[in-house]
């Protein structure tokens, strides 16, 4: 990297890190009331541990020739110095995405997981779930098959979705859903978090070009036009289905919208985002009622926005991938490294469907088992008169609100 490369890539990593706290205020605004300071500290405790933890080990895992993970090689930035500046700043681009992917999470399980086991889930699933799927992903097995992953859709967000399914599967459904509405409590919270989000999300996928260049124009332009198609798509649809308009789903369908787009920013071109948002609207508008069907509480709706939209968006690939815009050569080498609408055959479709489906049932299976493991030990949910009293003052000895509040 030039020095323009590494200053866009340090602002992308400084973009990244401030998602976080704009997922805390979106979720803590559709949150209760008497719970919202537990969701702000889930979310920031993923940045107090995650980050020491990826510096420790979690890169050295995810990276090397191996292809399906890493070694100790660079263990605590081992044979890394301040000359190095591009690599240093890869390695604190890539933290910021490790801190917020089990932050996603934390959607799913609100209002009822105890804070001692969050503490205990949050580096344990980082080390056994996100990084081995980030190395498959990028520059492992998968990758080196064919599958395409811009910026995190299938090693992020279809990762963190299917998660979250199998947490709330173990913690089992809150007390009273879904017969009890549980309405946001401050949708002024949920717009700003909104607002933060997509500010951030450009640095979450143009900063995946790793230079400042006009792939990395290109997945900006995608990450605005993808969030823009799938907000009105999502408003559009309720406004016919319901008979009005809310801000909750224009939110909702701006982030299905960026997540959709995330694997795809830096591979589609002309109005294939503005068709990726307008389908990921669609399907997640539809896919968030899913789990009162099927008895799932998923209370934020994680599993319907994040690993729906990122599925949406990495097997939208298959069609939408334009080979103009593969920087490396043995992409362009491969006959069916272009989408279908391009040319391609659908052996890009193929491929990116194995690797979500690989990753699928990789994070399912030991996040349930991490979850039960906890549950046998020290337990995961708090106890009934916690959930009814609320988890800020129980966990936090903290209030948002004083006057009392639902």
């Amino acid at each position: 990297m030039d020095s323009g490369d590494v200053a866009w890539v340090l602002v992308s990593a400084a973009l990244v890190l401030f998602m976080t706290p704009g997922l805390a205020f979106f979720y803590g605004g559709m949150d209760r009331t008497r719970n919202v300071l537990n969701m702000l500290m889930m979310n920031f405790y993923c940045v107090l541990v995650i980050p020491i933890l990826w510096v420790l080990v979690g890169y050295t895992l995810s990276s090397g020739t191996n292809d399906f993970i890493g070694n100790l090689d660079g263990f605590m930035l081992k044979g890394i110095g301040a000359g190095d500046g591009g690599t240093l700043a890869t390695i604190a681009y890539l933290g910021m995405f490790a801190a917020i992917t089990p932050a996603l999470i934390s959607g799913a399980v609100a209002d009822r997981m105890t804070f001692k086991a969050w503490a205990i889930f949050v580096p344990v699933w980082s080390l056994l779930v996100y990084v081995p799927v980030f190395k498959w992903v990028f520059g492992g097995w998968l990758g080196q098959r064919g599958s395409l992953d811009f910026a995190g859709g299938t090693a992020i967000h279809v990762n963190a979705g299917i998660a979250a399914l199998a947490a709330v599967m173990v913690l089992g459904k809150r007390r009273g859903w879904p017969h009890e509405g549980h309405p946001p409590h401050s949708m002024p919270l949920v717009m700003i978090g909104t607002g933060i989000l997509w500010f951030g999300w450009f640095g979450f996928n143009a900063g995946s070009a790793g230079f400042a260049n006009g792939q990395a124009a290109q997945a900006f332009m995608n990450t605005f036009l993808a969030a823009a198609a799938a907000g009105a798509a999502w408003v559009f649809v309720e406004w016919k289905r319901d008979g009005h308009p809310t801000n909750l789903g224009a939110a909702s369908g701006i982030v299905a919208g960026l997540v959709a787009i995330t694997p795809a920013a830096g591979y589609v071109s002309g109005a294939g985002p503005i068709w990726i948002g307008l389908i990921a609207g669609v399907v997640c508008c539809y896919a968030v009622r899913l789990k009162t069907r099927f008895g799932f509480d998923d209370a934020l709706d994680v599993v319907g926005v994040h690993f729906v939209g990122g599925l949406v968006g990495s097997l939208l690939i298959g069609f939408f991938a334009n080979p103009a815009f593969f920087d490396d050569e043995s992409f362009i080498a491969h006959g069916f490294m272009k989408g279908i609408f391009y040319g391609g055959s659908p052996r890009l479709l193929a491929e990116q469907a194995l690797a979500n489906g690989s990753a699928i049932v990789w994070s399912f299976a030991l996040t349930f088992g991490i979850m039960i493991v906890l549950k046998k030990t020290i337990g995961v949910r708090v106890d009934a008169e916690t959930e009814y009293t609320g988890l800020d003052l129980a966990l936090h000895s903290e209030t948002a609100y004083h006057g009392g509040a639902a």
